[in-house]
């Protein structure tokens, strides 16, 4: 059986794909480990590479402004993580195999966390963990249930921050999200 601190020093040793060559540090996530909401995005940039922390650079910054408008925080109740834990060169989408390499990792926290809802962060992360053929553009803040799960994509905050033209949108989606929390989870939010 896992627990947080043996699941943490084996992801922090990986060497299952090459990825692993050019980081500085595996991002293994952030939050409280008794969260019922999780965050997924895809992988890595290059400041979360720096500091070992998922979405610490811009892209970050707003996700937390995004967060803190529906009294939400990776400090009090919401767990992220990303698929691949190290970063891709060049920020690049990380490749199938770099995912598959990653995904136990993955699966171990969600195994541990058991969230009642998931928050993908894009579209590579909405592809694994809602369907395959997902549309972000068309399919953002729509519900799906899968193994016990609720899940929902927004707009990845990078793309917020290249258009800002979607965060209309991705505000009604955070409503959502809000309202989903208060539907099916435990904890005070």
């Amino acid at each position: 059986m896992d627990t947080w601190e043996s699941l943490k020093a084996e992801c922090l040793s990986c060497r299952r794909c090459a990825l692993a060559d050019t980081r500085h540090n595996v991002v293994f996530g952030v939050g409280p480990v008794n969260a019922e909401v999780l965050f997924v995005g895809e992988g890595p940039g290059e400041n979360e590479d720096l500091q070992g922390e998922p979405f610490v650079g811009r892209a970050g910054k707003l996700l937390d402004e995004m967060l803190t408008l529906i009294d939400l925080s990776r400090k009090k109740n919401i767990y992220i993580a990303n698929m691949v834990k190290c970063r891709p060169p060049q920020n690049r989408d990380p490749l199938n195999t770099e995912q598959d390499a990653c995904m136990d990792y993955l699966n171990r926290q969600i195994a541990l966390l058991q969230p009642k809802i998931l928050v993908c962060l894009g579209r590579i992360s909405a592809l694994r963990f809602i369907r395959e053929d997902f549309k972000i553009t068309k399919e953002h803040g729509q519900w799906t249930l899968k193994d016990g799960i609720w899940r929902t994509a927004l707009y990845h905050p990078a793309a917020l921050l290249r258009d800002p033209h979607k965060k209309p949108d991705t505000f009604v989606d955070l409503k959502s999200i809000q309202a989903k929390i208060l539907e099916v989870c435990d904890h005070t939010y």
